[in-house]
């Protein structure tokens, strides 16, 4: 749990018994490789922090995977309009490798919102980092090669690499995984 504290003081300062309420409405869960948080077609209830391992965002669209974005330890992970508005949710939530996350569910995330100013505050940037990401994403695809796409996530998170099979990241890159292969042998 020292890994979910230090994300929210990364964020807002904080005081201790703040901390300490927040914390306390988050459980331990752990997921094994291979096993789902949440699937397509549900309403998503939770919101989870990867302790550890990592998980993957896809759809299927006729008959393939795509992978949306991948999340490892430090990072949180939901399905954002579902877990929100309590609308049917589009994504697969599933571990790659097993994981261990803390989960805040949808109730005691809205109370804490109306509670505690510093979670509220914290909530307010973790929205606005997920609006970022999805626009960087969608600049990325619009505007950059595959090669830059790759070498951008090869910098910013290399043991993707190393933990996450390569059809994953080649279908989070928009690319197949053979173009994926020429990539990696040319860096």
């Amino acid at each position: 749990m020292e890994q979910l504290k230090n994300c929210i003081l990364n964020q807002v300062s904080i005081k201790e018994k703040a901390m300490d309420t927040i914390l306390s409405v988050f459980e331990p869960l752990e997921i094994p490789k291979g096993e789902f948080f949440l699937k397509s077609g549900k309403t998503c209830r939770q919101m989870a922090f990867i302790e550890s391992g990592y998980m993957r965002m896809y759809d299927i669209a006729d008959g393939k995977e795509i992978t949306l974005w991948i999340g490892n330890n430090g990072k949180f992970i939901t399905s954002l309009s579902s877990f929100i508005f309590e609308t049917r949710n589009n994504w697969n939530i599933q571990a790659i490798t097993n994981c261990k996350l803390y989960v805040i569910n949808r109730e005691n995330h809205f109370k804490l919102n109306k509670t505690e100013s510093k979670w509220l505050e914290f909530d307010n940037i973790l929205l606005a980092n997920s609006f970022a990401l999805l626009e960087r994403n969608m600049f990325a695809q619009l505007h950059t090669t595959a090669k830059q796409r790759f070498q951008t996530l090869l910098n910013e998170e290399p043991d993707l690499f190393k933990n996450v099979p390569l059809q994953y990241i080649a279908s989070m890159l928009g690319i197949t995984p053979e173009s994926l292969s020429r990539l990696r042998k040319m860096n």
